[in-house]
């Protein structure tokens, strides 16, 4: 996975440059500069998305089951000649009910972006970019069908990045392309139990023959790195949105080059003013994320701990999406 994350690091500097070389033959070719809106530019929107199953003396089996994702997000982006100023919230929750088992969470996330950035040359379309992002969930995470010993908490763990650089795009809200080689990286884990057991990387308690503990285990881990991204959000086809976001980050202490990779993609399709189809995909990647391995493979009623794995999760919803702004201001008018 190490070469894997090597070589992603690669095709991603190559891209990047050939990206800021060749603007004009891209097939998000940048607008002139008189078609940039100014000011401020808010919104707000809160959907939801149902999938259903069920069964009546279906002779080829199955469960009945039920699926419901909850999601929420608020933007702000200012913008002025040679200045850029974007946040993002993005909040997501999902439940998931089969038949006789319990309520078990299919998403969960929160999340906090904001970027500024100055800058120097109308020409160049280059801007010295300070970033901040911070990312955590709701409740309780487990490995099913063990729900009783969580293997994640809010703020266990949590992750916040901040660093300095520089970022390509004159229309950064659409797409840019961001380089920091100053970004400090920290990661939480506000829990005594997954504290003590050394997850998301922080270093373990450490116990006396007897099984004590002698000393806690750190609730905090701190990385310094290299942090690149890139986005792209655009209507490819009519109805038909994509928006893509890949961050990698190595750290330049621990295991320099060994790059933790964070890809999303989703496809947004509107079939009309408020119902809207997604399809998404997200990959992961963290070299202090450590797998656990199947119940087959645990022996002795100990856990074996394997090394990182990439994970992988995808999303196949329709539902309801509200544009909370439009909404609001519909009734004012009323």
């Amino acid at each position: 996975m190490q070469n894997y994350s090597r070589y992603s690091l690669v095709i991603f500097i190559l891209f990047s440059f050939q990206l800021c070389a060749q603007p004009d033959s891209l097939y998000f070719k940048e607008k002139a500069k008189d078609d940039i809106k100014l000011g401020w530019r808010t919104k707000k929107e809160a959907g939801l998305n149902l999938n259903q199953v069920s069964f009546s003396n279906w002779n080829a089996g199955g469960t009945n089951s039920i699926t419901g994702i909850v999601t929420g997000s608020a933007s702000a982006k200012y913008k002025q000649e040679n200045l850029f100023w974007n946040s993002l919230l993005s909040l997501r929750y999902g439940l998931n009910k089969q038949e006789d088992k319990p309520l078990f969470k299919t998403e969960d996330v929160i999340e906090v972006i904001s970027n500024v950035g100055l800058e120097e040359s109308p020409e160049s379309n280059w801007f010295y970019s300070a970033r901040f992002s911070f990312n955590t969930q709701f409740a309780n995470g487990y490995r099913n069908p063990d729900d009783n010993n969580p293997i994640s908490r809010f703020m266990a763990p949590g992750y916040l990045f901040l660093g300095i650089g520089m970022e390509y795009g004159r229309h950064i809200d659409r797409f840019s392309v961001y380089a920091s080689p100053f970004t400090l990286k920290n990661t939480f884990v506000l829990d005594d139990d997954l504290a003590n057991q050394g997850a998301f990387g922080v270093d373990p308690a450490i116990y006396d023959l007897e099984g004590n503990i002698i000393k806690e285990g750190e609730k905090t881990r701190q990385e310094l790195g290299i942090l690149l991204t890139g986005q792209f959000e655009d209507e490819i086809f009519t109805n038909i949105k994509l928006n893509t976001r890949l961050r990698l980050y190595t750290d330049y202490l621990n295991s320099f080059g060994n790059v933790d990779l964070d890809w999303e993609l989703n496809l947004n399709m509107k079939v009309n003013k408020y119902v809207q189809a997604t399809i998404g995909s997200h990959l992961r990647y963290d070299n202090d994320i450590k797998a656990e391995a199947d119940k087959n493979d645990i022996t002795n009623e100990e856990i074996v701990i394997t090394g990182p794995k990439l994970q992988w999760k995808q999303l196949l919803g329709v539902g309801v999406i509200v544009d909370l702004d439009s909404l609001i201001s519909q009734r004012s008018t009323l």
